[in-house]
């Protein structure tokens, strides 16, 4: 069962469209259920929501699948730079984007202090760090990778899927270093080999730093890399049953 409703961000003084995924019975039980806070919301469920028409058929797969969690699927802005700008933790530069100044932390503030609040009290949750988890692709993936190490305290398990860290490598080694994670934190990370301009080699030795540091952390760590994986939402459709059984099983 799939909603859509409004919720306000105070960052841009909008609104944000928030596309929850109820579990099949849901209505007709009054059991509580886990819960995956996702970035890129109108990309994950339903093809026509879908930005370039093609969504990670996560409704398609949840139907089918024995765990019953809620997602929420928290909608960006898709006016020029502003998404780069809400899933960004850190100001950077780019040759084709330009100068960003980032937003990601005020992002994680209202999903922390709004969004979440507002979905544990409205609907069946489990609300406690165990049964919550976040995830997302490419900006959404690096917001995810942010979320699991400053909010180690929320979030138990984080899905970065093809995280776009190289636009803030240094800042992501920092955060990681200063990071203290519960034993029981996991973490997801992926990435294509024909998803980067730059070499796939680039990739896979920052991939590779980010999780040799999460597990001198104590963090358990899946890696994913995926041959002939394009930076997508067809390639990251693939993923879903690889990430969610590793979070959640």
């Amino acid at each position: 069962m799939l909603h859509k409703f409004d919720f306000y961000y105070p960052v841009a003084d909008e609104n944000r469209t928030i596309h929850l995924y109820l579990p099949d019975g849901y209505e007709s039980s009054d059991e509580r259920y886990p819960v995956i806070y996702m970035f890129d919301g109108h990309n994950l469920f339903n093809d026509e929501d879908a930005t370039y028409g093609k969504s990670w058929g996560i409704r398609r797969f949840l139907d089918g699948w024995p765990k019953k969690v809620i997602v929420v699927g928290m909608e960006c802005s898709h006016t020029g730079n502003e998404r780069l700008r809400e899933y960004s933790p850190y100001n950077f530069r780019s040759g084709r984007f330009g100068t960003i100044d980032g937003i990601g932390e005020e992002t994680m503030q209202w999903i922390v202090n709004e969004v979440k609040p507002y979905i544990d009290s409205h609907f069946r949750t489990w609300s406690h760090r165990e049964a919550t988890a976040i995830g997302g692709s490419s900006m959404g993936g690096s917001m995810s990778l942010y979320a699991i190490l400053r909010y180690n305290e929320i979030f138990s398990k984080a899905a970065c899927v093809s995280p776009a860290v190289g636009f803030s490598m240094p800042q992501f080694k920092r955060e990681m270093r200063k990071a203290q994670l519960h034993p029981d934190t996991r973490i997801f990370l992926s990435w294509g080999t024909d998803e980067w301009k730059r070499s796939d080699a680039v990739m896979t030795k920052r991939i590779l730093l980010l999780e040799g540091m999460a597990m001198e952390k104590g963090a358990s760590t899946w890696l994913y890399h995926q041959q002939g994986g394009r930076h997508c939402e067809a390639d990251w459709e693939v993923q879903v049953p690889t990430w969610m059984h590793f979070l959640w099983l």
